[in-house]
């Protein structure tokens, strides 16, 4: 474990590191040095390609402006907002580390010690957490691999669906009521009253 923790710290001393607070459609991002010092105050980028294009354009500038040569974005994951950002990080070779939830939740009050929620201080503390090797790595998915698990993921919820109609389906048969033809419960016959 301490090699992997200390792989992990190495990789942070050599790069800006940007947090980000993602979202469904204005994530927001904060440029942190390794030392946790704020060198860019938390900022807006909307979720598009243009939006996406303006955040590149910012930490091409941060890096010229902090003479680092390369950098880590840190997200917390949100539901599925974060795919799109991921793929556009791949495709520029900027890599994307992720940070727990629950870490994030749990650290938050330490720098104010304040419960408050907002996406400006989330994205400091996830860039913070970084700084301190707690991110794990995500694994994106890619051509026939991305296919194939959208494909297994289809496959379980139509089979989910399935389940759900038989029994439905069952449950009617099995209900206590005269049917027009005098049957009940599956073949039974009553006397219609």
């Amino acid at each position: 474990m301490n090699s992997k923790w200390n792989e992990k710290l190495n990789q942070v001393t050599e790069n800006t590191l940007i947090g980000m607070d993602i979202a469904k459609s204005t994530h927001y991002a904060c440029f942190v040095d390794v030392r946790g010092r704020v060198l860019e105050k938390a900022f807006a980028v909307h979720q598009s390609k243009e939006g996406f294009e303006a955040f590149y354009q910012n930490v091409l500038k941060a890096m010229r402006i902090h003479e680092k040569t390369g950098v880590i974005v840190g997200i917390e994951p949100t539901g599925h907002y974060w795919m799109n950002l991921a793929y556009f990080l791949d495709s520029y070779g900027i890599p994307l580390v992720m940070v727990n939830p629950l870490h994030v939740k749990k650290s938050k009050e330490l720098d104010d010690n304040l419960q408050t929620k907002n996406d400006k201080k989330d994205a400091v503390v996830i860039a913070r957490l970084m700084k301190d090797g707690r991110f794990s790595y995500p694994r994106i998915l890619k051509d026939i691999e991305a296919k194939l698990r959208n494909g297994s993921t289809l496959r379980s919820k139509l089979t989910e669906d399935l389940s759900s109609i038989k029994n439905r389906i069952i449950r009617w048969l099995d209900l206590p009521c005269i049917h027009p033809a005098g049957r009940h419960r599956r073949g039974e016959y009553v006397q219609p009253p």
